[in-house]
């Protein structure tokens, strides 16, 4: 059952990355970057809370910061308290962006989970229980993540 959890994530993972490049020159990294930032109070992360949100190590998120920054989607900012640290901060630009890309990543994702529950009625059953989940998250009935939408 986890290889074909993994050959799903995988498959989706793909179709998110194409719809989102294609549609909007994005990335799947920043647009999800892009998305961890305007889920924050005061659009700003630390470069390492960034990286591990977004699952990369600090050469990689780095790089990725600078390429936001240079689309004009982010900037970098000292920390107040330590001047070591540097905070990675979202732009309005980065924000309409985000906003503009997300119903193409919330459609792509629905439709490659409908197209595995159709395929496979076992990984059809687990889609359904994560949609569960998310709804009753979302109704404040359990706690729940701020990742991309199962309808």
């Amino acid at each position: 059952m986890w290889q074909h959890i993994a050959t799903v994530h995988a498959h989706v993972e793909e179709r998110l990355a194409t719809a989102v490049q294609r549609r909007h020159g994005l990335g799947l990294s920043e647009y999800r970057a892009l998305g961890h930032l305007a889920a924050t109070d005061k659009n700003e992360l630390r470069m390492q809370e960034l990286a591990d949100k977004v699952g990369l190590n600090q050469s990689s998120v780095t790089r990725l910061v600078s390429r936001l920054q240079a689309a004009g989607f982010t900037y970098r900012d000292l920390c107040p308290d330590d001047r070591r640290g540097v905070y990675t901060v979202l732009t309005d630009e980065g924000r309409a962006r985000h906003a503009e890309a997300r119903p193409t990543y919330e459609q792509t994702l629905t439709a490659a989970l409908d197209d595995t529950a159709q395929a496979s009625p076992a990984l059809g059953a687990l889609i359904a229980a994560m949609r569960a989940t998310e709804l009753a998250s979302e109704n404040g009935s359990q706690p729940g993540g701020s990742g991309g939408r199962l309808k």
